[in-house]
């Protein structure tokens, strides 16, 4: 975004003002925009100015291999990238490709997604259209609130058109008291064509939502014409009691009262294959009773696989087989991927096979529930960075009781020396950002020597960063009696004297914890910067080595990516955990990166490697190019 040379020297003048060696102010006290760079990120994905929402109508398009990633702002609005590092605005000023206010979303444009080759061979967007509010789980559903309907860009990307004439879904199922019904996906599965007798290639469609004292459900919808024009309904092909949980809540939290941003595709051991495995990630409204009404702050981002089954009435039922949390961190919700094919520009560049990337929002305010200083600050929340999805096996793995649980994982072979493989979902960092955040041209990567560790306390690194954008990698090996100790190990990251956040893995409930109380003086004197902790399980397996006098056991090694980027923090682990949170450090000097160890037991660090400078995701933004 280009600012007038006037309200740059202004906006600089002020930021001058603010002295980051000092305590801070009560921030809300501060003139607007006088936040703007404090803790704004450079590699991650959001808008020049203001609330980002959703993510949501991704799309590789075929004519010109971009990918178009999208979001809910002030309507939707979206970029293009060609290599998931750098990006562009579809519009100048981030504006939207689409707003409400036609005649079938008089209130409201809610998520969607996109046919990439639909009416026309266009870009053809399936979307929810509201005319009602507000809508909520907890309250009773006014009829006709959310409709589905189509627009078709002819543009690039830059505006989708709303078909004149009326919505292509009405409305939910015959007399069923939904709780919501919205979010449309559209996919193609091969499976579900030979379940049903469908064409191969056709497009369906899971609508998320629920029915009030039942529980939450996708509604499936399958393709009746070319033009999109007729969707067949075929029910809750996945329907969950209310509020229960898969297995005993410790890998997938809860189901809730409500399903929203539901997305389903098909994977392999290689990425995207729509004759490959189904998943589908969700998110879940839930409360604990008895429930407030409209009281929006309790979410979970789960993923779940299964398979799919036709009833003797003829009806397609989805069945989990494993699910889990697809992030682990509070604020982290929405996710929405789609699938980038091999010949996309991005894909053709780093050789990538077919791929299912998706991207999470991470909530700047806690769902509207806290009083951060938005004014000050000009802009909210923000994209985690894109995972590239596929199916992932972790091999040589003990056959004990670790592995019998309904959990995020399931056992898929045993041999007889009583080693198993598992399967689970693999997610990672998309290649090409991983790639540019560990050897770009503008990072200097420090190796800090390994060391370990088996008393108490912080040792400093050797070197501390020159800024607040950097990556962390790291292996972390702990020996077999470690289990079920009190030891905790890991690092603590942009600290200083006044401010540290401690990362580390803790064996007593395997998880992988983010203390974030003494993460920013900023909230102690200001209203709305939230400091609870954050936490994610993870278990580290037994694995079976070949020693020099028989098969050993030995702990799975915790490998870590710690990507900082000013204020937003992910903590990626083993190729199958994601934590997404904010870290909202005030002091200029709170920089230091230090290794931790606490309890009984010991702990070797190694390859511990720091990455500086990550890249700039908006080079046109920033006029860097």
């Amino acid at each position: 975004m280009k600012l007038s040379p006037a309200v740059m020297a202004g906006s600089l003048a002020v930021r001058q003002g603010i002295d980051y060696n000092a305590p801070p102010p009560n921030l809300s006290t501060l003139p607007d925009r006088s936040l703007f760079d404090t803790w704004r990120p450079k590699a991650h994905v959001l808008p020049p100015t203001g609330h980002i929402g959703d993510p949501c109508m991704h799309y590789a398009d075929p004519e010109t291999g971009l990918f178009h990633v999208g979001w809910l702002h002030l309507g939707a609005a979206g970029a293009t990238t060609d290599d998931l590092v750098t990006y562009r605005d579809v519009n100048p000023e981030g504006l939207p490709f689409i707003v409400e206010g036609g005649k079938n979303d008089p209130l409201a444009v809610f998520d969607g997604s996109v046919i990439p080759s639909g009416i026309d061979g266009k870009p053809t967007l399936l979307y929810t259209s509201v005319s009602y509010l507000p809508i909520h789980f907890t309250i009773p559903y006014t009829r006709g609130s959310e409709t589905q309907s189509l627009a078709v860009s002819r543009d690039g990307g830059r505006t989708f058109a709303k078909l004149e004439q009326g919505p292509v879904i009405s409305g939910p199922p015959f007399a069923a008291n939904v709780t919501a019904f919205r979010d449309p996906y559209v996919f193609q599965s091969s499976k579900l064509d030979a379940e049903l007798g469908s064409a191969p290639g056709t497009w369906y469609v899971v609508i998320s939502g629920g029915i009030h004292g039942d529980g939450p459900s996708q509604f499936l919808y399958r393709q009746h014409d070319p033009e999109f024009q007729y969707w067949e309904e075929l029910g809750q092909w996945w329907h969950e009691p209310a509020n229960t949980t898969w297995g005993n809540g410790n890998w997938a939290g809860r189901w809730g009262f409500n399903f929203e941003v539901g997305n389903v595709f098909s994977l392999d051991e290689q990425g995207y294959n729509v004759e490959g495995e189904i998943f589908t990630t969700l998110g879940v409204e839930w409360s604990p009773e008895p429930i407030v009404p409209q009281f929006t702050q309790f979410h979970d981002m789960l993923w779940a696989a299964g398979n799919i089954s036709t009833s003797e009435n003829g009806t397609v039922k989805f069945q989990p087989t494993m699910a889990g949390k697809f992030d682990w961190g509070r604020s982290a919700y929405a996710a929405a991927g789609k699938e980038l094919p091999a010949t996309s520009k991005a894909s053709q560049k780093s050789g990538a096979p077919d791929r299912f990337l998706s991207y999470l929002w991470l909530t700047g305010d806690f769902y509207g529930t806290l009083p951060f200083p938005t004014n000050q600050q000009n802009w909210t929340g923000a994209l985690l960075l894109p995972r590239e999805l596929s199916v992932g096996k972790i091999r040589n793995v003990v056959d004990n009781e670790l592995v019998r649980e309904t959990a995020s994982w399931r056992v898929v072979s045993t041999n007889q020396s009583g080693v198993v493989e598992l399967v689970t979902l693999k997610q990672e960092i998309a290649r090409e950002a991983l790639a540019a955040l560990t050897s770009n041209a503008s990072t200097t990567a420090t190796i800090e020597p390994g060391r370990t560790l088996s008393e108490p306390g912080v040792v400093p690194f050797q070197k501390v960063p020159d800024s607040k954008f950097y990556v962390i990698t790291a292996t972390l090996s702990f020996p077999k009696g470690s289990r079920g100790s009190d030891l905790r190990a890991g690092f603590q990251i942009l600290s200083s004297d006044y401010e540290s956040t401690t990362i580390y893995y803790q064996f007593s409930n395997e998880s992988i914890v983010v203390d974030r109380s003494n993460s920013s003086a900023a909230a102690k004197t200001t209203d709305g910067i939230d400091t609870t902790n954050e936490a994610g399980r993870l278990r580290l397996f037994d694995l079976a080595q070949d020693g020099s006098d028989g098969q050993q056991d030995q702990i799975e090694s915790l490998k870590l990516t710690i990507v900082v980027d000013n204020a937003i923090v992910e903590v990626h682990a083993n190729e199958r955990f994601g934590l997404g949170t904010w870290v909202r450090s005030w002091y200029a000097a709170s920089r230091e990166i230090r290794f931790f160890h606490d309890g009984n037991g010991e702990v070797t660090f190694g390859d511990v490697t720091v990455h500086e400078g990550l890249y700039d995701a908006w080079p046109e933004r920033n006029g860097s190019n």
